[in-house]
């Protein structure tokens, strides 16, 4: 059974950094891409950073220069820095995962999400 365990999450004030966390129950080296999302209330779930196997880097125009989204893959685990945060920034964060799976001999996407982690930057 696939998971995908966040953590690092909290409570800072305007202008701090968090590390958010996210273990792999498999290699990640297994995934096409992996990465993370986030949700504030009343929002939709959108895109904060990823990164893919051939090592293309992606962030949300909102982070960049902010955030970075790093792996280790021996630990099975991928981060996220969060420096000069912003009340704009408070939402849930998702660890997000993708392979490709088979059947009937064609491959069709799967997706693994986190449970997810809360940040709230206050004012």
């Amino acid at each position: 059974q696939l998971e995908l365990v966040e953590s690092g999450g909290g409570s800072v004030q305007a202008g701090g950094s968090l590390r958010l966390s996210c273990v792999s129950s498999i290699s990640i080296l297994s995934f096409n891409t992996m990465g993370w999302y986030r949700q504030a209330p009343g929002k939709q779930r959108e895109l904060v950073a990823t990164f893919t196997y051939t090592g293309d880097f992606n962030y949300a125009d909102p982070v960049k220069g902010r955030f970075t989204i790093s792996r280790d893959n021996a630990k099975n685990t991928v981060y996220l820095q969060m420096n000069t945060l912003g009340p704009e920034d408070t939402a849930v964060y998702y660890c997000f995962a993708s392979d490709r799976g088979l059947y009937a001999g064609s491959f069709y996407p799967r997706d693994y999400w986190g449970q997810g982690t809360q940040v709230t930057v206050s004012s």
